[in-house]
């Protein structure tokens, strides 16, 4: 059973323990210590510890002097396992959690060896940025995004509440599912384009400049999460394997369809396969949910050129304030080889017009 879009219920008084300081669990420490919670932080790299200390993330492990009412752990998710039950038994009161990217593995590792599950919850963010590392930790990173809690069948009612309540304090949208319903659904709305990202990438080793100097927002967009961490990424792909594989069969007969359809573009009906793919593929991207998670919903888009120069953008931003217009989206982008911003905008379809025309009348130039 899934339960979707729900704040958590209650709060933490805490003391709450971090165990891992990098991103995610400095975040974690910066946001709780914000409500007034005291946090208190452990990594096994002395260098990371320090900088969360020194950001303000909560104060170090050995100053802790009381049982904690939660211990958080932020561990890479080949070694959570071992992290979360040496956490159960050195803490024999406090519940745990984890905030590891996978949780059918990790639940199965510690059932396999014969851990009390009912003060354990798995839990998984789904809030991060492109830098690491507590330097680039916030407290709000993890507002309005959801956060996605994975009980087992032996968790106790009080160690859900928690798991909920940590999520609800951070701001987070509280789902509930399975671990296997989350390792399924993570699989492909997070992993797999992950994968399709990198593999597209890897296509531009080697590849000219100069045919490079053509790209635009389409590729952009589609290899910004090729960047991400391959430590990272090996852990994840690797905990969830089966799952990502599952997909991947998928894709692979797509892919066969698509290539036997290009090899010979005139026969009969190839055409026809090639739109149906596409329109697949509109169908697709029709579902995703729109604003503030709400149901799908059509924008329209106009793109306004700035000039390349301090404070066009912010003008720019105030005068749609102004005409009384608000975005639902926005991208920047370049005119290439010339001193010019491209601000690409989303409105609703109602508002398009009167955008066009008020912007116009003020000397912004619009194409639509």
């Amino acid at each position: 059973m899934s339960a979707f879009g729900t704040h958590g219920r209650g709060h933490l008084d805490g003391p709450v323990v971090v165990l891992g300081t990098g991103l995610l669990g400095a975040s974690i420490g910066l946001g709780l210590r914000g409500r007034g919670v005291p946090v208190f932080l452990s990594d096994p790299s002395p260098t990371n510890q320090a900088v969360a200390v020194d950001i303000g993330a909560g104060r170090p492990l050995g100053e802790l002097g009381e049982e904690p009412q939660l211990v958080v752990v932020a561990a890479p998710p080949d070694v959570t396992a071992d992290v979360v039950q040496k956490a159960l038994a050195d803490y024999p009161s406090a519940v745990v959690v984890d905030i590891a990217s996978v949780k059918a593995t990790i639940q199965a590792q510690l059932r396999e060896r014969g851990v009390d599950l009912s003060r354990y919850v798995g839990t998984h963010p789904m809030a991060g940025r492109e830098k690491s590392g507590p330097v680039a930790a916030r407290g709000e990173l993890f507002t309005s995004m959801p956060w996605v809690v994975c009980p087992s069948g032996e968790t106790s009612d009080a160690a859900l509440q928690a798991a909920r309540s940590l999520a609800g304090d951070l701001g987070g949208i509280v789902s509930q599912f399975t671990a296997d319903e989350h390792d399924e659904a993570v699989a492909l709305v997070s992993h797999l384009p992950q994968i399709m990202s990198s593999l597209l990438a890897s296509r531009l080793q080697g590849t000219p400049l100069h045919a490079l100097s053509l790209a635009g927002n389409g590729l952009r967009d589609t290899t910004r999460i090729a960047a991400s961490d391959p430590t990272l990424w090996v852990q994840i792909l690797g905990g969830n394997a089966e799952k990502v594989v599952s997909i991947l069969h998928g894709v692979r007969e797509d892919l066969n369809r698509l290539i036997g359809t290009l090899e010979e573009p005139l026969a009969p009906g190839a055409r026809l396969d090639l739109a149906q793919l596409i329109s697949e593929g509109n169908a697709g991207q029709a579902r995703i949910p729109g604003k503030h998670g709400g149901p799908p919903q059509a924008y329209s888009w106009l793109t306004i050129l700035v000039d390349d120069t301090p404070g066009q953008i912010a003008r720019l931003l105030t005068e749609i304030g102004e005409i009384g217009v608000n975005l639902e989206d926005l991208r920047l982008d370049h005119s290439s080889g010339q001193n010019v911003g491209m601000v690409e905008l989303s409105v609703l379809p109602s508002k398009h017009d009167l955008l066009v025309e008020a912007l116009t009348d003020r000397g912004w130039r619009v194409l639509q």
